[in-house]
């Protein structure tokens, strides 16, 4: 710190890129990479991103329940930042969810506090085990809608603030110690949080003693002098818009806003303290830039299915029809068992994964013949054209040749030569971070040629979809089929930067080639322009068929099929980064044909695929279903490894089922109106607010299903000045099958003198069991953690005398023990 100067100091305490913090090359300080995030790990391209490990999504994570294996899955997350040389991860994701509609919900672990904080400390503590990987976590508070998320003020009660929104971090920061934690967009009570004293620095850095680097959300910085004092430590993306020289030397110099050196110092010294750890931990090595697949091998194939596997949650299975047996007939049916892109919710957690096994491949790697028909569509906008298509730059690949320039078409010259070329082999092409000596940076403005052909193999009408950041004519076969470029309308494409799709529906012949031409502008092009990068482009196709036509296919084919898979859900265009779900309806036709194949063959096992719940108004008909969230590269596998009995199931759901969205607590407050966002359920957020209402849910907190059974027995509670310890047997009490049970313990107040929830998750544990095998479980709490509540009258917290229950279940609404003890005298403390 002292060799430095002080515009060395500024450019430490600002990123230089998306990806890279500064270097002083003269003291030997190397820049240190950061690599999105949540599902795992990208490197640092959105366009043409090296392949990557995509893991199972938060909420799934979450639901297994399983703090090893959860820790587990950090650790292989730090070995896949080796490979795209990356030092820290942007994640987890430790939010909460304060409903179904959080366009993010899917990235969190849960709605309840302390789920989500073990959870998040236990990926941390995988992810940081070795010394060279930093985790963050995120986002640094109440970032729990995404509307409005840049200005949207959160206004939460102090007491809710603490026991639910705060505590996680708490514990995170407690148990696992992240290197890394990144503040949110919003505001909390009338402060953005990047320089919100009181979370940042009273709480955060007095109160928890935490002292590692805090980091903006991507532009996520609203202020020079407040954010340097009160805030984060380093400024993200760069080039900096807040901490450059001249204007930090200008502060200083004239002391306006009272900007200090030592305030510097005291951001400088953090991002120090970060570069130290990463340098330390390679005992003199230079830090690798390169990024890889060598991490794509069997081992993590197999670690990715069995973390899928544990989190997918048996819901129902009335009739014992599951597992199913591999040697009857089997259709599957519905767009999820064929959609590419399902492994993953979107925005930042997207990725370019390694490869992906649909639930379809994954079922037909298990049984030698599976019809198959979609059923009905549940698409909320085309894709899947290129991932179709051949090209003339490389006939092995598929995919379209694209061709970059700096002019459009008809500025160009017969003999101009492209500046890039590449074969793209995905739909949605992510430009954002597209750059070419020949282009101006400040501009960004280019242009892209895309030409392949596509070869329908049935004879019928097709519509073609495109939405676009930038400009777009998509012709087919030389002629002009959309204008996504005279007449633009603001949609959710690309963070809220591009356009709604447009649309187009053509006849076309089984077998015959189709020439595909697109003339892309990139994103200052566009008539909606934001300066979020270069552009992006979506096109896709499907073939146009009637609804009513194909679910009455899928229903003969479930009259004579023994088993019949049914798979549903959303997609990561449904949940998303940058906007929330309008509501909890399943997309399209998708509950029509749930309907009519459950008539046709009530036996139907229905697989659902969601991050957070949907809507099932035919659920009382439904007899067997699984909920499989978003899997990653595995999630096929996972899918059928449940269905047919090579795992049992053992998932139970991170956060309470409605029935509908009008039943959940935040339906009134889901929204920033008028540039604030009322958290008026206060403290009681899912179950707490299901049970104090004693109002029924589809399915409760941390329920699921196994196929075999489980006994619990025997419970004894003993208490002290300092701790709470339950100790009870759990036995498998069936006879076929070797299970794990998910055990929760919650903690009842029985007298209160405020009003609290009826009871709380404070410890859970996971234990694998064989037919008439049983085992004692002892789980020791602190007193005060458990037991406790925040007094918003005497600014601390509380723990009061009364009588107190400890209640053991394998649900939050299935309690088979319940033990009761004493605190003795209250108590007043000002941190946990």
């Amino acid at each position: 710190m002292s060799q430095l100067t002080t515009e060395e100091k500024v450019s430490l305490i600002s990123a230089v890129d998306f990806w890279h913090t500064a270097k002083i090359e003269r003291l030997g300080i190397p820049s240190i990479r950061v690599s999105d995030g949540p599902n795992g790990i990208r490197g640092t391209k959105f366009f043409r991103g090296v392949p990557s490990a995509c893991f199972p999504n938060g909420t799934c994570l979450a639901s297994t329940f399983d703090a090893k294996l959860m820790e587990i899955a950090g650790e292989l997350m730090a070995r896949e930042a080796d490979h795209k040389g990356a030092q820290v991860i942007l994640g987890p994701t430790t939010n909460i969810q304060r409903g179904p509609l959080g366009g993010r919900g899917f990235e969190s672990f849960s709605e309840d506090p302390y789920l989500s904080g073990i959870s998040t400390a236990s990926v941390v503590g995988g992810i940081q085990k070795t010394g060279k990987v930093a985790a963050t976590v995120k986002h640094f508070v109440c970032n729990d809608l995404e509307h409005e998320r840049f200005s949207s003020n959160s206004v939460v009660s102090e007491r809710a603030l603490r026991e639910i929104y705060l505590e996680p971090f708490r514990l995170a920061v407690k148990f696992a110690d992240p290197k890394c934690i990144m503040t949110s967009y919003n505001k909390v009570n009338g402060t953005h949080c990047s320089e919100n004293y009181k979370l940042t620095q009273k709480i955060l850095r007095g109160e928890w003693k935490w002292n590692g680097m805090i980091m903006s959300d991507w532009y996520g910085t609203y202020s020079s002098v407040e954010a340097i004092q009160h805030g984060i430590d380093i400024e993200f993306p760069g080039p900096t818009r807040f901490r450059k020289w001249d204007v930090i030397k200008h502060l200083l110099q004239s002391k306006e806003g009272d900007l200090r050196e030592g305030d510097i110092d005291d951001r400088c010294r953090h991002v120090l303290d970060l570069v130290k750890y990463v340098v330390d931990s390679k005992d003199g090595a230079s830090l690798s830039t390169l990024e890889d697949t060598e991490n794509n091998t069997p081992e993590t194939s197999a670690t990715l299915r069995r973390i899928a596997g544990e989190g997918i949650v048996l819901l129902k299975n009335d009739k014992n029809v599951l597992p199913l047996s591999k040697s009857k007939s089997t259709v599957v049916i519905g767009p999820n068992a064929v959609a590419l892109n399902t492994y993953s919710g979107g925005g930042s957690a997207s990725l370019n994964p390694y490869y992906v096994v649909t639930p379809l491949e994954g079922i037909r790697n298990k049984v030698d013949k599976v019809d198959f028909t979609i059923g009905c569509h549940s698409h909320k906008s085309l894709g899947g054209l290129f991932e179709y298509m051949t090209n003339d730059l490389d006939k092995s690949k598929k995919g379209v040749r694209a061709r970059f320039y700096p002019t459009p078409v008809d500025q160009r010259s017969s003999v101009e030569k492209p500046i890039d070329e590449f074969v793209i082999n995905h739909s949605f092409v992510n430009l954002i971070d597209y750059a070419n000596p020949a282009i101006d940076p400040k501009t960004r403005l280019f242009y892209v040629d895309l030409e392949g052909d596509f070869r329908p193999t049935e004879t019928a009408d097709y519509e073609f979809g495109c939405q676009v950041f930038g400009t777009a004519l998509v012709y087919l076969n030389g002629k002009l089929l959309i204008d996504n470029r005279a007449h633009q309308t603001r949609g959710t494409f690309c963070f809220n930067c591009g356009t709604v799709e447009e649309t187009a529906v053509t006849h076309l012949k089984a077998g015959e080639n189709y020439k595909v031409r697109i003339e892309f502008g990139s994103g200052i092009t566009s008539k909606i322009f934001s300066d979020l990068g270069a552009g992006a482009l979506q096109v896709g196709v499907t073939k146009v068929i009637d609804a009513e036509e194909e679910i009455q296919h899928a229903v003969s084919l479930a009259k004579t099929h023994d088993n019949v898979i049914l798979c549903i859900g959303l997609n990561s265009e449904w949940e998303s980064e940058g906007y929330d779900r309008n509501d909890m309806t399943l997309p399209r036709k998708t509950n029509d044909l749930v309907s009519a194949v459950l008539k046709a063959n009530p036996n139907t096992v229905v697989v659902n695929q969601s991050g957070t719940p949907v809507e099932m108004p035919w659920l009382k008909d439904c007899l067997t279903l699984i909920h499989a969230w978003y899997g990653g590269n595995e999630l096929g596998n996972a899918i059928a490894d449940v269905l047919f009995g090579d795992v049992v199931p053992s998932g139970k759901l991170s956060l309470s089922w409605p029935f509908k969205n009008q039943d959940n607590p935040a339906y009134l407050n889901f929204h920033t109106e008028k540039g604030r966002v009322l958290y008026g359920e206060d403290v009681f957020v899912g179950y707490r607010y299901y049970e104090k209402l004693q109002r029924q849910v589809a399915f409760p907190f941390g329920y699921g299903l196994s196929y075999t059974t489980f006994k619990y027995d025997d419970l004894k509670v003993t208490v002290n000045d300092t701790t709470v310890t339950a100790s009870f047997t759990v036995a498998n009490s069936g006879d076929k099958y070797t299970g794990k049970e998910a055990i929760q313990l919650y903690v009842a107040s029985l007298n209160p003198s405020v009003i609290r929830p009826v009871k709380e998750l404070k410890a859970f544990a996971k234990t694998e069991l064989k037919p008439g095998e049983s085992q004692v479980i002892r789980l020791s709490l602190n007193l005060k953690e458990a037991c406790s509540y925040f007094d918003e009258y005497e600014d601390k917290w509380c723990l009061e005398a009364g009588k107190y229950q400890i209640q053991v279940g394998s649900s939050s609404d299935d309690i088979h023990l319940i033990g009761d003890f004493e605190v003795l005298k209250t108590e007043y403390f000002t941190k946990l």
